[in-house]
């Protein structure tokens, strides 16, 4: 029996489990797939959002700001990649500028510091790339730019080291409320056991919350296709360059990663398929149009990949973060932008509601502290060689395009809640994500990973999980 059982490992599950885990409490967390972050969480704009663009007194307002608050001191508490860049919303035209100047004051609202509205000449100063038609520019310095994944993962990390459990590769089948009034939690496993059970499913979170509640709910898919270009044209932009938004979303961007690649996307488009993840030509003209009425010459040519993410568009257009009315039952749900921002704030909120319904009892000894995988390319010659002296694994690189090296591949299956698969090993090292795409050295990780796993290398999967050593579906 579980005190806490989370259904989804994505940022918001994970951030959730990370704050469960400071306290005497049992906590389990469900995921279908085989490894964390393996939905929304992976595929978004890794932005920072300063808070802003959210309707003042909505749960997206008030959390996206105590995330903004929250992130620069997790990463480094985490160990994961962040950047406060600052933000520009461009207008392109005089007739735009109370549109501007309301997101100013919306922003002002919602707690937002240092806004400040710039003409085209000032907004060209502190970004010369971007287009001639600029007229006015809003400059958020609060705004920033993460690595979604190296997030998710560290808060996923850190809540196992603190004792959380991760059931991964299981799918929830049915719920059902026990006499007893706990919950009993059919998976395509066995049986599960819980006193409570937080939904944070992505888009599938209907779904998991109409096999107990009897209210209606529909989370829609909302396609965004994005170009991803090489770190050779990363320093095109500094800053995080948006147009103003519609009720679509914050339209598209042109924004660095923490990485040092060019990012431009994403598309905003409704479907019903919530596993359609596939890029369209005419998405992709749509990025590359857009892009370029806000940035001059993009380096199309440098594009080295295209992606889409889909986010979870609840009914009410805001966060759904409740208590429904079956008690015990919570959903986290419509976790659409700025759900990245606001996950560790997130968090905060159902330890609250939690607190409701179990006593919170706080760890003497919670561990605050996690240790990503070493990042070879930035050490100094010296800790290099210091560090291929007591790990010769480190002194072989596998992967030239991001000079990652053995050590840190074998690192990332080693550690708690290791890698499985190419992307499991890409995700937490950046292997495969340079200019070739995999093309180098996906053999060399395939190899490791079949030694570690004690697999052959033709089992070796992409994504997805194994079944008693073998691939089934999505094998590489």
């Amino acid at each position: 029996m579980y005190d806490v059982l989370i259904i989804g490992a994505g940022v918001t599950g994970c951030a959730a489990a990370r704050e469960l885990s400071k306290y005497q409490l049992s906590v389990c967390v469900l995921e279908k797939e085989s490894d964390v972050c393996e939905g929304t969480s992976k595929a978004n704009s890794a932005i920072v959002h300063a808070g802003f663009d959210a309707v003042t007194g909505s749960l997206k307002a008030k959390l996206n700001v105590r995330g903004n608050q929250m992130i620069p001191e997790l990463s480094k508490l985490l160990d994961f990649d962040f950047a406060m860049n600052g933000a520009l919303v461009l207008c392109f035209d005089k007739e735009q500028l109370p549109q501007l100047e309301e997101l100013k004051q919306r922003g002002i609202d919602n707690g937002v510091k240092g806004l400040e509205i710039v003409s085209g000449d000032k907004a060209r100063e502190m970004e010369p790339e971007l287009s001639d038609e600029v007229a006015y520019a809003l400059y958020a310095p609060t705004s920033g730019i993460v690595c979604p994944f190296e997030m998710t993962l560290a808060f996923a990390e850190n809540a196992y080291a603190n004792g959380a459990e991760f059931r991964l590769s299981e799918k929830v089948i049915s719920i059902e409320k026990t006499p007893e009034g706990t919950f009993g939690v059919k998976t395509d496993k066995g049986l599960i056991e819980t006193k409570v059970v937080i939904n944070a499913a992505g888009v599938y979170a209907d779904k998991i919350h109409g096999m107990v509640s009897e209210r209606p709910m529909t989370i829609t898919p909302r396609r965004g296709e994005y170009l991803l270009m090489d770190r050779e044209v990363g320093g095109k932009v500094s800053h995080t360059v948006f147009q103003l938004p519609t009720r679509m979303g914050k339209g598209i961007l042109v924004t660095p990663t923490v990485h040092g690649n060019l990012l431009v996307g994403p598309t905003a488009d409704n479907i019903e398929d919530k596993e359609d993840t596939s890029t369209t030509r005419k998405g992709l003209e749509e990025v590359r149009a857009k892009g370029a009425l806000s940035v001059k010459d993009l380096p199309f040519n440098k594009v080295i990949t295209s992606f889409s993410g889909l986010r979870a568009v609840g009914d009410t257009h805001d966060f759904i973060i409740e208590e429904t009315e079956v008690p015990g039952f919570i959903d986290a749900v419509g976790i659409e932008s700025p759900g990245l921002t606001s996950a560790p704030a997130i968090a905060e909120y159902l330890r609250d509601i939690v607190g409701t319904i179990l006593p919170l009892e706080p760890k003497e000894n919670f561990i605050s502290e996690r240790r990503g995988v070493v990042r070879f390319s930035r050490l100094s010659p010296e800790e290099q060689n210091e560090l291929i002296r007591r790990e010769p694994a480190y002194g072989s690189i596998v992967c030239r395009c991001e000079t990652v090296t053995e050590g840190e591949i074998l690192d990332s299956i080693d550690r708690p809640l290791g890698a499985t698969t190419l992307d499991g090993v890409k995700r937490r090292t950046r292997a495969g994500m340079g200019r070739c795409q995999a093309g180098f050295c996906s053999p060399r990780t395939m190899a490791l990973i079949a030694e570690k796993l004690g697999i052959g290398i033709g089992e070796v999967r992409k994504n997805g999980c194994y079944e008693n050593g073998k691939g089934g579906e999505g094998d590489a």
